[in-house]
């Protein structure tokens, strides 16, 4: 299945190592190929198929493309091996529904390397076609015109056999024959004196006349409508090109079952010329289109572009209704399969694995260490290129009388970049690079990153199939991630290499484009504000750039109180040495308030404290840390140390001082001063959330009726206000008023936080919502207290105190409601110890409230709104109410 590796077995002087030119599956690759194959043999088999018919679609052509070095040549040998023998089929590819000899084929090298011409593409094609043993009689005479003209005095068989044609084709030797058999029928036919070459340079008028009076004589040639304009036309490269038609024409004279379809490969496409000289893809293609009987099977880097209507005058058949299989399908997620055009993909991590180890080998084991294997494969990305140039890398090690280890392999390699930009324009390359700094982009974000004032070259770029493209972010597309990381980080060897100062202004004018793609976004879409800010924090770290803008888009990310994580690689310099540029402080003071949903407080005090330590952040960001800090801190229950930060930050009147002065607020209430609380949050307003603080203080007065009342007025302004985190987690705590007042209602509301709360990270708010479960469960579910348990247990992970003790409160009201007076006592001092500290202590007064007990002697009180009788009144009414529902219901 795999030849000998040449360039492997020079390599060494060790003659035990087993060398092969390893091939992976392909197989679906190759069942394009044969459904391909067999969609034609049947059109072609038609009774209604006209070879001459110049005006319908052409569906004979099937399109590889992908990177350099994925493998498309290897690709295109191994097809042509496999329709002309069978055992030369991998043995994991399936049978052709064909017999093999109903397939002709024969590959064609245009790699510039090569000298291919298309006089030699012509040629190659007749040498093919000769293998069938029969005389091509219009194509032949055709081509000995053209050739008397155009190399006069050079036997065509000399020619063939100096350009290594004739050893190349078994039945290469009969050509002449075959197509001096055609001449001599025709001089005979037309009673033409003297030699063959005469009979035609003298006799083309005679036979020309012939034709066009559909003699008798040349009754063979004279179906060929167009022979006779082809052989009056000037003998020119033009007029060659059209000769392919004639082929076409003699192939189709063939009877039934006598013949045989060629398969013609075309590899290397993309050295036909750039895409803005095509004066040999025009050639190429005018044979495609003129042998409709014929089936070509197209390898390159890039996609045809013949189904697009924009190259009208550049090809001679352009657009969707000419090659309906090449046009581009828009509905594909990914660009890997698109009618007849297909995107060769990377390897599979298995693919790779098999790779490294049939490749090298010695007695029948893989000489390639299996960690190495691996980290070869990991920073591969699937690139077969990569995975022979780390062949390579080993053997020159192991040259150098090393054991290679892992840490030889995080390695990039020039030669990626030199495969990837040979056939880019200076402009594309240019893009390239300069995109390469972004983890995607879009056509126009490219530009402007480029610096260039039009979009041709990104336009462009994005056809090249190291470019992929997905709809599943905010930008489209995106450079293969091993070409990207080796564009970054390889040493680049090219005449318009970057110098460091030319990196740093593409990063800088990057940044800037991210800034125009945020603030030119009126509907203030989070996920590009999300995008810009973890690539904008990248270029920051990586090229230590002011934050800038990034301090706008900061506030506004956690104005909107959603907590997507940041997935930002670990900060520069971190693991060697700490913080190092105020990006790295941004990004760690983001990623900590995001992580706090998901990590203990603790840890998230500890993140920010650092911080702050650094002295890296701006002033105008060192709040946001602050404020955030004092939000862990209240939330473990260090109340001194949040209320210092809250009044920090509150003093210094910046972005967050409304919201440190709710916090003050809500650390008024966790003392039990309600009526601070209820004045403090008259001069809140919208940005300090007054609604939701008035809220927070009436369920705890017992008056669920006024909670519900705020809760909902700071629902609506917070949807007003496009607010998504806000509206969500006002509704959590509006559910979990309801829950105590009307447990038929809460189901709805309970319903609708779990809907707004399901695509956010609001862990305090989900909590929140789980404790309404079982305040409106009360009374009800006999397995409540295991229920609890488990939530306590998650509580405890989290670090947030305060939840705890809400959830010993619902705890409580259970047992109130089901007047369980043992497990209530118990219940009531484990909430003592929960609110030990003095934060929340009034939660143990509403549980006597619940019971009807009276207080304990010796406590601190709280100042209630409306006083302490009529607030133990209002919570011993909402036990009742659900002890009378309990009964109704039994």
């Amino acid at each position: 299945m795999a030849g000998r590796d040449l360039r492997t077995l020079f390599s060494s002087n060790d003659r035990s190592i087993a060398t092969s030119e390893a091939f992976t599956d392909r197989q679906a690759q190759w069942q394009a190929v044969t459904v391909g194959l067999a969609e034609h043999m049947r059109h072609v088999t038609r009774t209604d198929f006209d070879v001459e018919d110049l005006e319908a679609p052409r569906r004979n052509i099937l399109v590889f493309h992908g990177v350099g070095g994925i493998g498309k040549s290897t690709l295109s040998r191994k097809i042509e091996a496999s329709l002309a023998r069978s055992e030369h089929r991998p043995a994991q590819w399936e049978s052709p529904s064909h017999p093999e000899e109903r397939t002709l084929p024969v590959r064609i090298d245009l790699a510039r390397a090569t000298g291919t011409d298309f006089e030699r593409v012509i040629l190659t094609i007749r040498l093919a076609v000769a293998a069938l043993g029969r005389p091509m009689p219009a194509f032949d005479l055709a081509l000995r015109r053209y050739w008397e003209h155009n190399h006069p005095g050079e036997p065509i068989e000399d020619h063939l056999r100096r350009g290594g044609l004739l050893s190349r084709f078994s039945a290469a030797a009969d050509l002449p024959q075959q197509m001096q058999s055609a001449l001599s029928d025709i001089a005979q036919a037309l009673l033409l004196p003297g030699t063959v070459g005469s009979a035609l340079g003298h006799g083309a008028g005679a036979l020309i006349k012939a034709l066009r009076e559909r003699r008798q004589s040349v009754r063979a040639l004279a179906g060929c409508s167009r022979l006779a304009d082809l052989l009056e036309a000037e003998p020119d490269l033009e007029a060659l090109s059209f000769y392919p038609h004639l082929l076409a024409w003699d192939l189709a004279q063939i009877p039934a079952g006598k013949g045989a379809l060629p398969v013609i490969l075309l590899d290397t496409f993309e050295d036909t010329g750039d895409r803005t000289h095509r004066d040999f893809e025009r050639l190429l293609q005018r044979v495609v289109w003129l042998m409709p009987n014929a089936f070509f099977v197209v390898t390159g880097r890039n996609r045809l572009q013949w189904a697009e209507t924009n190259l009208v005058g550049q090809l001679g058949w352009t657009g969707p209704h000419a090659w309906p299989g090449l046009a581009a399908d828009t509905a594909q997620v990914e660009r890997a399969v698109s009618g007849r055009q297909v995107l060769i993909g990377d390897f599979s991590p298995e693919d790779c694995e098999d790779y490294l180890v049939r490749r090298l080998s010695r007695d029948g084991q893989p000489l390639i260490d299996e960690p190495v294997r691996r980290i070869i494969t990991e920073r591969s990305h699937g690139l077969p290129l990569y995975l022979d140039l780390s062949v390579m890398r080993y053997l020159e090690l192991r040259r150098g009388g090393r054991q290679s280890q892992v840490s030889d392999f995080d390695h990039d390699f020039p030669a990626l970049i030199a495969r990837t930009l040979s056939d880019l324009s200076a402009n594309e390359r240019h893009v390239l690079r300069s995109v390469s700094l972004l983890s995607a982009f879009s056509v126009p974000l490219a530009t402007q990153a480029a610096g260039m004032d039009h979009d041709a070259p990104a336009l462009r770029l994005t056809e090249r199939p190291f470019i992929r493209e997905s709809t599943s972010g905010v930008w489209p597309f995106h450079v293969h991630n091993l070409i990207r990381s080796t564009i970054r980080n390889a040493d680049d060897s090219s005449d318009d290499r970057w110098s460091e100062q030319d990196w740093r202004r593409a990063a800088q004018r990057a940044f800037h484009a991210l800034e125009s793609q945020w603030r030119q976004d009126l509907q203030h879409d989070r996920a590009v504000l999300i995008s810009c800010i973890q690539q904008g924090l990248l270029l920051a770290r990586d090229f230590r750039l002011g934050l800038d803008w990034l301090v706008d888009a900061a506030f506004q990310y956690v104005g909107d109180s959603v907590w997507e994580p940041l997935a930002l690689p670990a900060a520069g310099g971190t693991s060697s040495g700490g913080l190092q540029t105020p990006a790295d402080a941004l990004v760690e003071t983001l990623s900590a308030i995001a992580r706090r949903q998901h990590e203990h407080r603790e840890r998230t005090t500890s993140r920010l404290s650092a911080v702050l330590a650094s002295e890296l952040l701006p002033d105008d960001v060192v709040e946001l840390a602050t404020y955030y800090l004092a939000k862990a801190q209240r939330d473990l229950g260090l109340t001194d140390e949040s209320r210092r930060g809250m009044q920090r930050v509150a003093s210094a009147d910046g972005r967050l001082a409304s919201a440190a002065r709710r916090g003050l607020a809500h650390l008024s209430r966790l003392s039990g001063d309600f009526p601070t609380t209820i004045e403090a949050a008259g001069r809140l307003g919208w940005e300090g959330r007054h609604h939701r603080v008035l809220g927070d203080v009436w369920w705890v007065q017992g008056d669920m009726e006024r909670a519900v009342a705020a809760y909902l007025a700071g629902r609506s302004e917070a949807e007003e206000h496009g607010g998504v985190g806000e509206t969500a987690m006002v509704q959590a705590h509006l559910a979990f008023a309801v829950s105590f007042s009307d447990p038929l209602r809460a189901d709805a509301e309970l319903d609708l936080a779990e809907r707004l709360l399901s695509h956010l990270s609001l862990r305090s708010s989900e909590m929140t919502a789980r404790i309404a479960v079982l305040v409106r469960n009360a009374g009800f579910a006999a397995d409540l207290p295991g229920r609890a348990a488990a939530l306590l247990a998650e509580i405890g992970v989290s670090g947030i105190s305060y939840a705890a003790a809400k959830l010993q409160l619902a705890l409580c009201f259970h047992h109130a409601v089901l007047d369980a007076q043992d497990d209530l006592a118990t219940a009531i001092t484990r909430l003592c110890e929960l609110t030990q500290s003095g934060d929340y202590s009034y939660y143990v007064d509403i549980a006597h409230f619940m019971a009807g007990l009276p207080l304990p002697e010796h406590t601190a009180r709280a100042r209630w709104i409306d006083g302490e009788q009529q607030t133990r009144e209002r919570w011993r009414h909402l036990v009742t109410t659900r002890r009378d529902h309990l009964t109704t219901t039994r």
